[in-house]
């Protein structure tokens, strides 16, 4: 059994253009004071990381670290989710995740992959210099406005969207592999990797890459009713990162899990801070406990009620709290009988 590591925190929905949440000095502070042991650095960010100067300069990976260690932090994992979401973009997403990428490339959407391609690159590469051996992502999406059969979808539709998924993303897997860096994918709504059935068809068509691996977030589980207890128990050799982050499903008479295009507040699926939700958190410890888990428990704050700073504070608290510090020894160490073999054979009658 291992002791999970945290509380760390994703400082994406953190950051901002206002202090002290605009660049990595004083935001550093900020969550030290919170209660935090680490971040989760978002590669995407320049106000609190340049990835492509990372990925070539020792020195300035040094002085990064060199903040957050002034500060009682470390950094837990670099995430690479707007890199990865333009890996792959389905053509009626396009106008949406232009805004993703500089402008120059807007309306040009192999421009934009290849773009995209060489800052997943570049993260794999910055990840080495900064130590660290497990990155978070999103797979992309060409399938998902296929995700409900009506009109039916053509023979073939699904297969050549994950072959060709799988053939975007086996270059950066293969590099993950020379940095020793595996790619966590977080298994979300809305990206061709949203459950476990689609986990395995892109594991299978890359050939079963030991660097594919997942960042677990039970959030996005209770909003598409899914086992998220039963998922670790299959998926748990996978499992490397893990978004501590709480949801809530109050299906009515007038909408379910699609949601009724209401905004999140009005849905009846949507997003909680940590512990106003149904997320079963302590059994979601204690499995990952018993697993041998080995990463951290990353706070990821997205509420459609609460604000970050409550979020935030309270999400620290709330890590620590159900972090099992677990047993070297077994309780009833204490009754136990020293007994040879011939003793035992006596206690079996053999």
């Amino acid at each position: 059994m291992q002791t999970i590591k945290g509380p760390s925190i994703h400082l994406a929905q953190f950051s901002d253009d206002i202090f002290p949440f605009n660049n990595l000095e004083s935001i550093a502070a900020w969550v030290s004071d919170k209660g935090f042991k680490a971040v989760q650095l978002p590669a995407w960010d320049k106000r609190l990381f340049d990835v492509n100067l990372a990925a070539t300069s020792q020195d300035y990976c040094d002085e990064i670290q060199g903040i957050l260690q002034n500060n009682g932090l470390e950094i837990s994992e670099l995430t690479t989710h707007i890199f990865g979401q333009l890996m792959a973009v389905h053509p009626a997403y396009d106008a949406l995740c232009d805004a993703f990428a500089p402008s120059h490339l807007h309306g040009n959407s192999l421009a934009r992959t290849q773009w995209a391609e060489h800052q997943m690159l570049a993260s794999v590469q910055a990840s080495a210099r900064l130590g660290l051996q497990d990155m978070g992502t999103f797979s992309g999406s060409l399938a998902w406005p296929y995700i409900f059969p009506f009109p039916q979808r053509p023979a073939g539709l699904i297969e050549t969207a994950f072959d060709e998924l799988a053939r975007r993303w086996m270059p950066i897997l293969n590099a993950c592999d020379e940095h020793n860096v595996n790619l966590c994918y977080e298994i979300h709504p809305g990206e061709d990797l949203h459950d476990g059935i689609s986990f395995e068809m892109f594991l299978e068509r890359t050939q079963h890459h030991p660097r594919c691996q997942i960042l677990f977030d039970p959030s996005h589980f209770i909003l598409q009713q899914l086992n998220y207890l039963e998922y670790i128990d299959i998926y748990k050799d996978f499992i490397r990162m893990f978004h501590v982050k709480d949801a809530e499903f109050n299906p009515t008479g007038r909408q379910g899990m699609y949601g009724g295009y209401q905004n999140w507040g009005d849905r009846a699926g949507r997003f909680r801070s940590t512990g106003d939700g149904q997320v079963d958190f302590k059994a979601i410890f204690s499995k990952l406990a018993h697993n041998d888990y080995q990463g951290w428990a990353t706070l990821e704050w997205e509420c459609c009620l609460k604000n970050k700073e409550d979020g935030a504070s309270e999400g620290a608290e709330f890590i620590q709290q159900h972090i099992i510090h677990v047993t070297n020894k077994t309780f009833d160490d204490f009754a136990a009988a020293p007994v040879n073999q011939l003793q035992i054979n006596q206690l079996l009658g053999i």
